[in-house]
């Protein structure tokens, strides 16, 4: 399951999630950098439990550098697809995890996750020789914060069947249930062998973050963090859009709601919509003209059902302004 987008709309620009994702990228990008000694540099700054538990080992490395490595070894990743997986991750469910708890306690919450999986796989495996790499424990305590926050939020979500794809919207509560199932069933079935993928950190990540998350909501804001806040209040609605489409008075037509905001209503914008058709969500772009007011209508030609003769009906957006 690969996740497109979720139904909830973060108010502010997530700036940390940004920075974050940017700095994974910077870290991935450094790595290739080094050409052959990457593997030296992935073995000196990765995560390895038998490194400190084992003595003939742990002469090598100072106490500084084997604790920065509970960091730094969640900026590092094994290969472009380990990379683009996690940031898409990141970038799908941490905007409004740092929403709700605001930039400097997202920080917080996101190194906090990181740390405490990577303690969780040390205790999972303290003899492994394995280096560990991955942003995937704290991205798990993202997720796991999210299932709280927003349990109810919808994910349309990409379910690949052959070469067919195939795009439905789940509540978020049974998108990342399936996640954490699957990685619990993948560490029990691997407990006691070597594996590649620290699945108990991915668990741990997932429990811990929400452990943090309720530690965390009980500090209010700081002066601040509300400045920050109010310093990236979103100024555009999201490009990808639920219509929350019903059927219209015409045969196949159906009608829809588009959230624009008052800078989008002036200079017009390019959004995306997605339609129920069946077990599926068809993806319709909408331009929005310059200028459009509160309560217009937009028709999209053959946006609606399927009629007679193999034709559609009108898609009919209400345009609400914010």
């Amino acid at each position: 399951m690969i996740p497109i987008r979720d139904s909830v709309r973060s108010h502010r620009f997530p700036a940390v999630n940004t920075a974050l994702i940017v700095l994974n990228v910077a870290a991935f990008l450094a790595e290739v950098a080094r050409g052959e000694g990457l593997e030296a540099f992935l073995l000196t700054w990765s995560l390895v439990p038998a490194r400190l538990t084992d003595p003939s080992l742990s002469a090598y490395f100072s106490w500084f550098h084997q604790a920065a490595t509970f960091v730094t070894y969640m900026f590092l990743h094994g290969g472009f697809w380990h990379l683009l997986g996690n940031m898409w991750f990141l970038y799908i469910f941490g905007d409004n995890v740092e929403d709700r708890l605001g930039h400097p306690r997202y920080l917080l919450f996101y190194l906090l996750c990181g740390v405490a999986s990577g303690v969780i796989h040390f205790l999972s495996a303290p003899g492994s020789p394995m280096p560990t790499v991955g942003a995937s424990g704290a991205i798990a305590g993202v997720m796991g914060a999210y299932l709280i926050l927003y349990p109810r939020a919808r994910v349309l979500t990409l379910i690949p069947i052959i070469i067919f794809p195939w795009f439905v919207e789940i509540p978020a509560f049974v998108f990342l249930g399936i996640w954490i199932l699957i990685q619990f069933l993948s560490a029990a079935l691997t407990a006691g062998q070597v594996s590649g993928v620290a699945w108990w950190a991915h668990v741990g990540g997932f429990v811990v973050g929400i452990v943090f998350l309720k530690m965390l909501l009980l500090f209010p804001e700081t002066g601040v963090s509300r400045k920050l806040g109010e310093a990236t209040v979103r100024e555009r609605s999201p490009r990808l859009q639920k219509t929350g489409a019903l059927e219209g008075e015409g045969e196949g037509d159906l009608l829809g709601i588009l959230e624009i905001t008052s800078r989008e209503a002036r200079e017009g914008a390019k959004k995306v919509v997605t339609v129920r058709s069946g077990l599926r969500d068809r993806l319709i772009r909408v331009a929005v003209p310059p200028g459009v007011r509160d309560g217009a209508v937009l028709r999209l030609r053959g946006g609606g059902t399927q009629v007679e003769a193999g034709e559609r009906g009108d898609l009919l957006l209400t345009v609400h302004v914010s």
